[in-house]
């Protein structure tokens, strides 16, 4: 199996390939979602109407980069292409407070959802295709762990 090539210098496969993040020889999903943690701060601390739209944008903006991006390379959703996942661990912080334990607990829970893809997260990813499959998968991931963190924010010593 040839390995694909990637080309940073065009804009798209840049950022479906989250800054060069989901180069990572290993768990490029991790990596690809490590590269998120600042952005999604970034965004928090100017307040949560920036990351709203950031979710929003990205996830419109994600399907057509992760799609072109697996299409340049003949390949659906290549482990390097994680714009996937920064949008989904956004999904995860949106109404979140930002401090450090939060944006730490959604990391594993995002991880932690988008690794095991529980019922209907791997339905999605098993049956849609392209661009937006690339992305659905992450956006529901995102979602059950954004429930997930909202449930155990009372249980957070954030002071």
């Amino acid at each position: 199996m040839n390995t694909p090539q990637f080309n940073l210098k065009k804009w798209y496969q840049f950022l479906a390939l989250g800054f060069g993040s989901g180069l990572a020889a290993r768990a490029p999903g991790t990596f690809g979602t490590l590269a998120a943690v600042p952005l999604v701060a970034l965004l928090l601390w100017l307040g949560q109407v920036y990351l709203l739209i950031f979710v929003v944008a990205g996830a419109i903006l994600g399907v057509f980069l992760c799609g072109q991006t697996a299409k340049d390379v003949g390949e659906h959703d290549h482990k390097a292409i994680v714009w996937d996942e920064i949008v989904g661990y956004a999904i995860t912080l949106l109404w979140a407070p930002l401090h450090w334990q939060t944006l730490l607990l959604g990391f594993v829970l995002f991880r932690l959802f988008d690794i095991v893809k529980p019922w209907p997260i791997s339905l999605l990813d098993k049956h849609i295709h392209g661009g937006l499959g690339i992305m659905l998968d992450d956006i529901a991931a995102g979602v059950a762990a954004l429930i997930a963190l909202q449930l155990l924010l009372p249980y957070l010593p954030l002071g």
